[in-house]
């Protein structure tokens, strides 16, 4: 039943845009540019807030538009030494005039919606400016790079940086060859120790930011028709990003139009700011996203002095890009960038020293590439369609998995793999001194990773390595395989599935993770001494309900086992043989690091023998960080894991009772878990990761049914600013249709 209706005028007629009762717009036109300008005007009205909020900080310029403190100019500094806007006129150029008719439609409708409310009431408030400007093409370009790379591609850079800080603080090469087994070729521990690393490459205060989305894990699968009860394919997807913020990051749409002469329509999570539908399906393909953790940042050491690096025998001035920071409560800031080839440098090379350059493969020459593969798959009809279409959709780095309504599944990743020098792996920089270090050139698409119709009868990505479905490897760094595993495990079993199967799985919330340490840790507590932490333990079936009081006590365990094996607990010989407890607790409290690579850290920890271990047994240091455990006080799982959903900008600034923040609510599953549920910690904030978007489709019909903690509207006194959490956590799917039943 629509709920609200409101018409608008496009250039091939009327635009019907109609609201179902959760609030989910339904657009009807005549043509697909004008169901585009439909949709533009749908993410003005509901999620302006969102959209100016994202412009602002990717541009760098929120000390201007925002708040004028110094940890808002550290992130202005952050955002305009990536100069995400740099290359926006250039790739406008490059569209072909099909896609940029589709991106100006989409522009105008978001432009109509900003002269029709104004600048949002909220920016107002907390001093923000009353100025506004048009949504344009480089926004659109903006917010993707913004999206791709500080939710997602920035733990590269991340991890690259934390082994530089190793060397330096001490820690042995082959302690790190443990961590990151055949991935460290090429590294100079010498070279590491000369490198001046100054402050640091991402600012806490990043993870702070209003209208981006901390980012953690991901599932999607297919399964083919061999496989399902209809004979057809189905899709499903989890997106997983924070979901205590209000509004959810998703934008749910239906949008229908007339493709030479027949209906047409395409439907299910877009990203306000961006034209089309970035994941979900059309009549004929449906196409679902996680990320690919492809290895698409470097970095290089630089060798400075007198504002030049060197380059073989040779010295060269760096190139000086100025940019301009006003401020509202300051004077002007001028900053400068040094860059070459390599990148921004970290430092100022007139000061003689080694600095870093750093460079993203997939934040240059990426934007026409990919808006037209988005707006590309409106029209595709065919997997082998889709599949050309998101292989060049490289604003970040994905693996795409699709089906048809022809009954064939596929998996393609994109993204832009530098190809480096061989022997080097790309996680430790090179000296940036030696040409035969540098990028030589891209991987084509084509040798990228991808498979069709597989003789098992579906395909499934969860972040694991993907490697070996490709001619090049793009991954050497990924989370661990646990979900992975546990989906295929599911996916293997000889019944046809449903889609109610497909949804159950989305739910689950078994640890493939606690099962292997569980098998070692069994034995310890069939010998330990009777007591109800030891049979909890015993009883447990690994599965990560709320009630569960065994996942309670393994959590504990697990992070003890952490201090006691890399922050060396009860270690004092040595101590450059181990991080120390108190890194370790920074980096399991106020980073992602350890939340993210804890594949890496596992298969140290699950070793029979490792150098980590400081010439223990593995068995005495599992028995060590046990006896702490089963001394606890057992406590429900889910007890103390409720998250408050707090408002996007005014979050925990006003009282609860105004209905700004919502909660607290129950947070399920865990790290390793199909259902995500992580909790990260930065500058005291808890960011809870889960499924941002969860939809299941069978090609079958033309329905897919969805569920998004929150509602469509970043407005907090519409009614649809959180209508949709009780049934995200309930479980209940919206049906949405592409069919038009007027």
């Amino acid at each position: 039943m629509s709920q609200e209706r409101s018409m608008l005028r496009g250039e091939a007629g009327p635009i019907r845009i109609e609201r179902t009762e959760k609030g989910i717009a339904q657009i009807t036109a005549e043509d697909a540019d004008d169901a585009l300008l439909g949709l533009g005007y749908c993410h003005g009205r509901d999620r302006g807030l969102q959209m100016r909020l994202v412009r602002n900080f990717g541009r760098g310029q929120t000390c201007e538009r925002l708040r004028d403190t110094d940890a808002m100019l550290e992130i202005d500094r952050f955002f305009r030494r990536l100069n995400f806007c740099g290359d926006a006129a250039e790739q406008t150029r490059a569209l072909t005039p099909r896609v940029q008719r589709g991106n100006e439609a989409y522009g105008q409708g978001v432009n109509l919606a900003f002269e029709e409310l104004g600048v949002p009431w909220e920016l107002r408030v907390l001093g923000g400016t009353s100025r506004d400007e048009p949504w344009t093409f480089a926004d659109v370009y903006l917010t993707a790079k913004v999206i791709g790379y500080v939710a997602l591609a920035i733990s590269q850079n991340e991890i690259e940086q934390w082994i530089i800080e190793c060397v330096q603080s001490g820690i042995s090469r082959a302690l790190l060859e443990e961590l990151f087994p055949g991935q460290l070729e090429g590294l100079d521990e010498e070279a590491l120790r000369r490198i001046q690393l100054q402050e640091r490459v991402v600012p806490e205060a990043l993870w702070q930011i209003p209208g981006l989305p901390a980012a953690m894990a991901s599932n999607n699968w297919v399964v083919a028709g061999a496989k399902s009860i209809s004979g057809r394919p189905i899709a499903c997807n989890d997106p997983h990003l924070q979901v205590n913020r209000l509004p959810a990051f998703w934008y749910e749409a239906v949008l229908r139009w007339n493709s030479k002469g027949a209906p047409r329509y395409a439907m299910g999570g877009s990203i306000p700011g961006i034209p089309g539908i970035v994941v979900g399906r059309n009549p004929d393909v449906a196409w679902t996203v996680t990320y690919a953790f492809m290895d698409c940042v470097d970095s290089w050491i630089e060798d400075c002095r007198e504002g030049q690096y060197r380059r073989g025998q040779d010295w060269i001035p760096f190139r000086i890009r100025e940019e301009t920071i006003q401020r509202k409560r300051n004077p002007p800031l001028v900053v400068r960038f040094h860059e070459n080839d390599h990148g921004t440098l970290n430092g100022d090379p007139h000061k003689p020293g080694h600095y870093l350059t750093t460079r993203w493969s997939c934040g240059e020459q990426t934007g026409a590439m990919s808006l037209e593969a988005i707006l590309g798959m409106l029209e595709a009809q065919t997997l082998d369609e889709g599949k050309h279409h998101l292989s060049h959709l490289c604003n970040s780095s994905w693996n795409w998995l699709l089906a048809d309504r022809d009954g064939n599944i596929g998996y393609q990743m994109a993204g832009k793999m530098p190809l480096r020098r061989p022997g080097t792996s790309g996680l430790v920089p090179l000296p940036g001194w030696e040409p035969g270090n540098d990028w030589q050139g891209f991987a084509a698409t084509e040798d990228l990773p991808q498979c069709v119709n597989p003789p098992e009868g579906f395909l499934a990505t969860a972040n694991d390595n993907l490697n070996g479905y490709g001619k090049c490897k793009p991954i050497n760094l990924c989370v661990a395989p646990y979900r992975a595993e546990r989906i295929r495990a599911v996916l293997s079993r000889p019944e046809p599935f449903t889609l109610e199967d497909m949804k159950t799985l989305q739910f689950d919330v078994r640890s493939t993770q606690a099962e292997r340490f569980m098998a070692i840790l069994r034995p310890l507590l069939d010998a330990a001494d009777p007591g109800e932490n030891q049979q909890i333990l015993l009883d447990w079936d690994h599965g990560y309900d709320d009630d569960s009081r065994g996942a309670y006590l393994f959590e504990h365990f697990y992070r003890e086992l952490l201090q006691e094996v890399f922050g060396g607990q009860n270690v004092t010989k040595h101590p450059r043989s181990h991080l120390g407890v108190p890194v370790v607790n920074h980096l399991l409290n106020e980073t992602t690091l350890m939340a993210e690579y804890y594949g890496a850290f596992d298969a140290v920890l699950l070793s029979e023998q490792a150098r980590w271990f400081g010439g223990r047994p593995r068995q005495e240091i599992y028995a060590t960080a046990l006896a702490r455990v089963l001394s606890l006080e057992s406590r429900p799982y889910g007890e103390a894991r409720k998250m408050r959903l707090e408002h996007l900008l005014l979050g925990s600034k006003l009282p609860k009772i105004l209905g700004f923040d919502h909660g607290p609510i129950p947070l399920k599953g865990g790290r390793a878990t199909i259902h995500q549920g992580q909790w990260l910690r930065a500058q005291g904030r808890r960011i809870a990761c889960g499924p941002s978007y969860r939809f299941v489709t069978d090609l079958a019909t033309d329905e897919m049914e969805t569920t998004l903690p929150g509602g469509p509207s970043d407005r907090r006194f519409s009614p649809w600013y959180v209508n949709g959490l009780l049934d995200w956590l309930e479980g209940n799917y919206t049906v949405l249709r592409g069919a038009d039943r007027h």
